[in-house]
Parts: structure tokens; sequence; C-alpha cells
């Protein structure tokens, strides 16, 4: 017998459906459930489906969803990122799992890998309801992001975001980049053996790799981690301590200032948490975490 079944849901945000996966767990009962969304760039179908099934095979209901402009979701341009809006989606997430049949509105956890590692922090925050967060790799201060970028580098991307925010404002189509390529090129992420890392994570087809290059701006600007010690909910932080993409260092630092956190440190770069080896070790610590924290009432 499966103990879950998954469902396709549709969240609505400002007129744009925002397309997700409910899964729900076969038994009875009002089931803690965990709100699922990927980081930059990313889809549910990007190697998210192993965690959201390892929560759910555990007993607890999952909702993982694609942000606007991504995935199975409307809105233009495509794949947008836009870090308000992206927490819009999350917040309407988080308000559909809230009135969901059989499911504990009180018991909800966040769950964010990379750049939604830092959007739960926010989210958290400012919802004192939310049960629980999960920061995985997470991105936490984009100062420090920026500081780490060579100078050459850093200046053609915020040449390129400069351009297309301008652009935008005079009416023309986006200006693009690359999400992800070799060290030194005018990709968001970049370094040796992120292409390869990245790609072994999407499923077969065709997929666009590039985004609207406005978002580099908003990314050195944004810094969630300052939100950390707001947060009142237990929260686990898992850091790879060789990521070459969102820094250990910062966000070990802010998981220091958070009230009630728990730190959970891998010998990894950024990427190895979707594989096979270290991803089964990174489930089965999230699931200690949510077990202990927000314990199943029916098992």
């Amino acid at each position: 017998m499966d103990v879950y079944r998954r469902y396709d849901v549709d969240l609505v945000v400002d007129g744009t459906p925002c397309a997700a996966w409910l899964y729900r767990p076969t038994g009875g009962g009002a089931y803690p459930i965990v709100v699922m969304a990927h980081g930059l760039g990313g889809q549910r179908v990007f190697g998210l489906e192993p965690f959201a099934e390892g929560f759910a095979a555990a007993g607890y209901a999952v909702l993982l969803f694609d942000y606007r402009y991504f995935g199975g979701s409307g809105g233009q341009p495509r794949q947008l990122v836009d870090i308000r809006r992206q927490l819009d989606d999350w917040r309407a997430a988080i308000a559909l799992a809230r009135v969901l049949p059989d499911v504990d509105a009180d018991r909800i956890a966040l769950w964010g890998t990379s750049l939604s590692g830092g959007h739960v922090q926010v989210l958290a925050a400012h919802d004192r309801r939310i049960g629980a967060v999960i920061a995985q790799v997470p991105f936490v201060d984009g100062l420090v992001s920026a500081a780490s970028t060579p100078p050459r580098q850093g200046a053609r991307l915020i040449a390129a975001g400069m351009r297309d925010v301008i652009g935008t404002r005079l009416g023309r189509a986006p200006h693009r980049i690359r999400l992800f390529g070799p060290a030194g090129g005018t990709a968001v992420m970049s370094g040796p053996g992120v292409e390869e890392a990245i790609r072994t994570m999407m499923p077969p087809g065709q997929w666009d790799e590039t985004v609207p290059a406005r978002l580099v701006p908003q990314l050195a600007r944004y810094r969630p981690g300052r939100c950390a010690g707001d947060v009142t909910c237990p929260m686990l932080y898992l850091i790879g301590d060789h990521d070459d993409i969102t820094s250990p260092t910062a966000a070990a630092r802010v998981a220091r200032r958070a009230p009630d956190a728990e730190l959970i440190h891998y010998p990894i770069n950024h990427f190895d948490i979707y594989t096979d080896r270290w991803r089964d070790t990174a489930i089965a610590d999230q699931r200690d975490f949510l077990d202990r924290n927000l314990p199943l009432r029916y098992r």
C-alpha cells in the first residue's frame, strides 16, 4: 500500500498560476506539512523530488512548488528571478498549506535550498506561526557573494544587469545571461565543475539556461541572513564546507545568531548535496530534525 499520493495543485499569485505538487499521506490525521521550493533558477524537477518523497515517506505532507515564470507556472518573461515576487509566491504557498484538509496549520516547516535557503529565513522572521525551518546550503548575504566574485567578472555581470534594468524601463525585451557556466564567464553561477553539476540535476530535454540579467543587482542587495536573529522557531542549517557558490563561513556566522538553530557541516561543495550519497544523508538528518520539532501525532 502506498504511504502517500502526489497530486497536482495550483497556487494563484496576483492572477498568475504557480504549479505545485502536494504529497499527501494516505493515513488519517492532521499532518505537519513541509513547504518547499528550489534555489536560484531551479524548478521542482531539478533534483527536489527525492527530498519531497523522503519527507512524504516519513509521514509528512509536502507542498513543492515552482515560482512564477519557471517550470509549470505561468508568467512572462520566462526564467525571471525576482526576489520580492518569489517571497510573495512563498506566502501564497504557506497560505494554501494552512487551509488544506488533514494538515495542521500550526505545524508548517519551510524548506529552502541555496537562494530559497535565504528566503525561508526572511519568511519565518515575519511569520511567527511557522513551526520549523530547514536552510540547506543557504544563500545568506549578497554582499559577501559579490565580494567573492572576481572583479572583471563582477563588472561584466553588473553591466549586464544594468542593461536589462534600463532596457526594461524602455520597453525592450529582457537582456539575458547564462544561469551557469565555466569560471570567468558572464554567468550567475560559475566555477570549476558548476556546469557539469547542474546538468546532472536536469532531466533529459531542452531547458532554457538563461535568466534576465536584472537579478544581478537584486542578489547583491539581498541579505536574508540578517533576519536569522528574529526567527523564533527551530532552524536547521546544512552547510557544505567546500561550498564555492554560497559562503559557508557567512552561513555559519548567521546560524550562530539565530535563537534556536542547529548546524550540520558536510565536507562537500554546493551541489554535492543533491547527489545520491549526500542527499540521502541530508534527508536523514532533516527527517530527524522534523521528528524532534514537528513530531507526527499519528504513525
